[in-house]
């Protein structure tokens, strides 16, 4: 028999197993000789409670039951037949994790990377951080993993009905993940774990006879009678039945590719703002409301959203305990993102914090067609870099106060963000439609978070890589694109993703598009 139950715990007894057991025992009112199994489901903070507890959910088995302990998926896995192939552009989670999935039904996947394998990418994550040199082919964008890599490593995601989020945990656990990530409400690796995850997702695909082919940028696409059937790269040609598109939200040249060779792209709304950076510690003051946070809580984190003139303005990509990088993809641009590491023990807690950007928000851009929001996030871009020395990365800040009222601010504060920020007026650097509703959202949020609004917070400019700004359009049945049959845009590049869990499982669900295909044909 197995009864399902949910106990209240105090932080410092979230880890003693044996009180969790007895606690969960006496509600529902089981003997703990009658336990034959005892399975953690979920953990959560209870954060409204003061002072917060920990909420776990758990199975309890009796009578001989226990729970059915599952396979490892990669130990059924097989090398790949080599008479079916798909190219895959882009290793990150939503190439790699579609190239998992062709494995394990038997096909092989060839992956096209234009940057470098994940450890090699460092130094030019150093580069960009210490010299402002960009290398636009490896950078916090491109590269072995894709953004997600070296850009936090958070791992929820609202998209639970797109497909089967445990089993992408469970393969990043099966890679080395720590296996909590199955049970926790938000759970998170770090940019400090990642790179040998993805270093061993890279290795199992090899292993099962998969290849990665690393700067090895996409040129061209080979397409005939509107069926695509391989790719161009390094002036060479290599033809595949399939090819999965999964280049991320920051490959221009791709969109421009598509553009070029009349294959159909639209616009995509998306967002654009600043990132905000508080003290870890006031953050966890406000959300724990505890003036020193109890060492059994992580560091806190918020989501905040309202609607400003018909806009959303929201908290975007929160790293407490975190960083703020360079997420720039060319020279004589400037993009910031936050990160943070597995122990999330910095003393800052950094949020994107961006309104949306609909069509009607660019009629000065309307020549653009559906580059209007690619041509407007680049402008934007360039006009934040050209605000600085444009010798390095450092970027434009400005306290939230002085922000509110219009004021240069005469004294900066400390940040995480290693290139250097300058002060700078962002009330008039950013667009009006944007810096407006800001400064609305931030006033709301004010309300929302006592002491959000502060002398000792500031914001720094530009989030604008949030989502891609065009979307690939395809076909929501067959997921091939619309026009070029066996073309399958994916991921956050194509307009069907946001975040680490949400890429990997449109990559899976594309390649059982193509596993099915490919399985009618057979039989028919």
């Amino acid at each position: 028999m197995k009864k399902n139950v949910q106990i209240r715990i105090e932080p410092k007894d979230s880890e003693n197993l044996e009180l969790i057991k007895k606690l969960a025992c006496k509600k529902s009112k089981i003997n703990e000789k009658d336990l034959s199994d005892f399975v953690i489901l979920k953990k959560s903070i209870d954060a409204r409670e003061r002072p917060p507890i920990i909420l776990i959910t758990a199975d309890l088995y009796t009578n001989g039951e226990k729970k059915e302990i599952q396979k490892n998926i990669i130990d059924e896995y097989k090398k790949v037949d080599e008479n079916k192939t798909v190219i895959i552009v882009g290793a990150g989670p939503a190439g790699y994790f579609s190239a998992l999935e062709l494995i394990e039904n038997g096909i092989k996947p060839i992956i096209f990377e234009r940057g470098k394998d994940v450890n090699a990418r460092r130094y030019d994550l150093r580069a960009i951080q210490q010299e402002g040199i960009v290398n636009p082919d490896s950078n916090y964008c491109f590269g072995e993993g894709g953004a997600g890599t070296y850009s936090d490593g958070k791992l929820y995601t609202r998209a639970t009905k797109r497909g089967d989020i445990y089993k992408t945990l469970k393969l990043l656990v099966e890679h080395g993940a720590k296996e909590e990530i199955l049970t926790e409400a938000h759970p998170h690796i770090g940019s400090n774990k990642l790179p040998v995850i993805v270093k061993n997702i890279r290795e199992t695909i090899i292993k099962f006879g998969g290849e990665v082919h690393f700067n090895s940028k996409v040129d061209d696409l080979i397409i005939e009678n509107n069926k695509i059937i391989g790719v161009i790269s390094n002036d060479k040609k290599f033809y595949a039945d399939s090819v999965i598109l999964a280049t991320g939200h920051s490959s221009r040249d791709i969109f421009y590719l598509l553009k070029d060779k009349n294959i159909k792209v639209e616009f995509k709304a998306f967002a654009m703002g600043v990132r905000i950076e508080h003290k870890q510690k006031l953050i966890d003051s406000i959300q724990y409301g505890q003036e020193e946070r109890d060492l059994n809580l992580p560091a806190s984190n918020y989501s905040l959203v309202c609607q400003v003139e018909g806009r959303g303005v929201f908290s975007f990509c929160m790293c407490p305990g975190g960083f703020i990088v360079p997420s720039s993809t060319a020279p004589n641009e400037l993009v910031l993102n936050g990160m943070s590491l597995s122990k999330r023990n910095s003393k800052f807690a950094n949020a994107g914090i961006v309104v949306s950007i609909e069509k009607e928000d660019l009629l000065d851009y309307e020549k653009y067609g559906e580059f209007a929001g690619l041509e407007f996030q680049k402008e934007i871009e360039k006009k934040v870099f050209l605000a600085g020395d444009q010798k390095t990365q450092k970027a434009p800040a400005q306290k939230v106060v002085d922000f509110l009222n219009n004021k240069i601010s005469e004294n900066l504060l400390d940040t995480s963000y290693i290139p250097g920020v300058f002060s700078a007026p962002l009330h008039n650097i950013l667009p009006k439609n944007i810096s407006g509703r800001l400064k609305q959202g931030l006033i709301e949020f004010g309300k929302k978070m006592k002491g959000f609004i502060t002398e000792d917070a500031q914001i720094i400019a530009i989030e604008s890589r949030t989502s891609s700004p065009i979307r690939i359009p395809r076909d929501k049945d067959t997921l091939e694109h619309i026009e070029i049959e066996n073309l399958y845009p994916c991921g956050e590049g194509a307009g069907f993703a946001g975040g680490i869990i949400s890429a990997a499982v449109d990559g899976q669900n594309c390649a059982k598009a193509i596993i099915k295909k490919y399985n009618n044909i057979v039989q028919s």
